[in-house]
C-alpha cells in the first residue's frame, strides 16, 4: 500500500455514494430527516471513514477488521435505504440505482478484504522483539538468583 489513501479507487467510490445520499437525505423535512436520514448518512459515511481507517493501520489482522466494518456500515446503509423507500422518501428508481452502487461496493469490499488477507498470507506479519532482546533477559534470570523468601 504505498499510495495515499486518499487515491484508493474503493474509497473515491464509496464518497461519491456517500455524497450522493447526503444531497437526497438533506432535502428531506425536519423529521424524516432526524430519523431515518442521520441514521443512512452516518451508515454511509462510516464505510469511507473505515477503508481509510483500515489504510491507517499497521497489523494486517487490523486492516481487514476495519474493512469488515465499512462492510456492516454498507449493509446497514442498504437497510436505510430500503426504510426510506418504503416509507415514500425515496422515489423506487433512485433507491435501485443507489442499492445497485452499494451492491457494487459491496464487491469492491470483498476484493480489497482478498487482497489483505493474501498480503497477510504473503508475509511474517507476526510482530516478535529480536530474539537477542529475549536472550538478554534470560541470561539476566539465569544469573540472578531466585528469591527465596
Amino acid at each position: 500500500m504505498s499510495k495515499k489513501f486518499e487515491d484508493l479507487v474503493i474509497l473515491k467510490t464509496a464518497e461519491s455514494i456517500a455524497d450522493e445520499v447526503w444531497d437526497v437525505a438533506s432535502n428531506w423535512a425536519p423529521f424524516e430527516k432526524d430519523t431515518i436520514g442521520k441514521q443512512l448518512v452516518r451508515a454511509i459515511d462510516s464505510v469511507g471513514a473505515n477503508i481509510a481507517e483500515s489504510y491507517g493501520r499497521y497489523h494486517y489482522g487490523e486492516k481487514i477488521q476495519f474493512v469488515y466494518y465499512a462492510r456492516g456500515s454498507l449493509f446497514e446503509s442498504k437497510y436505510w435505504l430500503n426504510r426510506a423507500h418504503t416509507r415514500n422518501l425515496i422515489p423506487e428508481i433512485e433507491v435501485t440505482e443507489l442499492i445497485r452502487k452499494i451492491n457494487n461496493l459491496a464487491k469492491q469490499l470483498n476484493g480489497f478484504l482478498g487482497h489483505l488477507r493474501h498480503q497477510k498470507r504473503a508475509k511474517n506479519t507476526t510482530l516478535k522483539e529480536p530474539s537477542a532482546f529475549y536472550d538478554y533477559f534470560n541470561q539476566i534470570n539465569e544469573d540472578t538468583p531466585p528469591n527465596n523468601k
